[in-house]
């Protein structure tokens, strides 16, 4: 798979494809859907199937708040892992955000990409406060000499399959939910960064994961597994929070290896989430964490069956 950032990074051979356009944030079971609507198309017509994503999201660059599923590594994961050809990052800023739907449209997808076919859900809103959509993609197709499709929005018990639906399924703790929508485990991936080594001085070493300012849906303490570290994963907990105990004030993502001393810094990791434990909360003292994470770790090994 190729990773385009920027459209200025284009190149004639980028020229003449199939195209879908969206945050992909999760890769959720719709987004996997369209995906393979998509290569059917890349196939039949013999043409390369991109992908256009942006960063940061509209919403987060519209709202300030850095709220997602998925870091921007894994998404790229995903998607090679379902062997699309070709990833185009395009950076939502001021400029972009003012751009008008018709302008897009000619001047992106066809100008610069010289589109042939593009799919999109049936709720795909683009350009200026959001004015494009599906029909006027479509009519625009028809006039310029594009196909469009629209993929219609997946359900599962009557349930919407989307970003925001799994993101509250996690705020609510409701893993299992968030799992059958995702279709796959939720996972957070990171590099391993220095910390404040409180964990060392309590006795119990953690791995800080860093998570470049992105607010993530679960809080609290979780039963995890570790991959990238050795061949298989490693059992561990994590707590994801702003650590109450020591005043924290932003969202951190910290590890404990179950049973192993290994040294991860600078490593890049994926915690798989497997079940919550508990919330987080504020202790009155450290000996008073120190003892709540004894209980944490043999529930944990209990778990694991360690």
């Amino acid at each position: 798979m190729e990773f385009i950032r920027g459209v200025y990074n284009l190149k004639a051979r980028h020229r003449s494809c199939v195209l879908t356009i969206g945050n992909f944030d999760g890769f959720h079971r719709g987004h996997q859907a369209l995906i393979e609507q998509l290569k059917l198309e890349g196939r039949n017509r013999n043409l390369p199937c991109m992908v256009m994503i942006f960063e940061p999201y509209p919403k987060e660059f519209l709202t300030g708040k850095k709220v997602r599923l998925t870091t921007l590594r894994d998404k790229l994961k995903y998607l090679a892992d379902v062997k699309v050809d070709i990833v185009l990052c395009v950076l939502f800023d001021k400029k972009f955000a003012i751009l008008g739907a018709y302008t897009f449209i000619t001047q992106l997808l066809v100008k610069e990409l010289n589109v042939r076919f593009i799919c999109v859900g049936n709720d795909f809103r683009f350009g200026s406060n959001r004015k494009g959509d599906y029909l006027l993609l479509r009519q625009t197709g028809k006039d310029i000499g594009f196909d469009v499709m629209s993929i219609i929005t997946y359900t599962e018990k009557g349930q919407r399959i989307s970003s925001s639906a799994i993101r509250v399924a996690l705020m609510q703790d409701r893993l299992t939910d968030a799992e059958m929508l995702l279709g796959h485990d939720y996972r957070i991936s990171g590099r391993v960064t220095h910390g404040n080594a409180l964990g060392r001085v309590i006795g119990f070493p953690t791995a800080n994961i860093l998570l470049k300012g992105y607010q993530f849906p679960i809080h609290g303490v979780y039963l995890v597994e570790i991959y990238g570290v050795v061949s298989g994963p490693l059992p561990g907990l994590a707590n994801i929070g702003v650590r109450p105990t020591i005043c924290g004030l932003h969202q951190r993502l910290e590890i404990y290896l179950l049973d192993i001393v290994i040294d991860l810094y600078g490593m890049y990791i994926t915690v798989v989430i497997r079940k919550k434990m508990r919330n987080e909360q504020h202790f009155c003292s450290l000996e008073e964490l120190q003892c709540q994470i004894k209980h944490d770790i043999l529930c944990a090994r209990s778990y694991f069956k360690l």
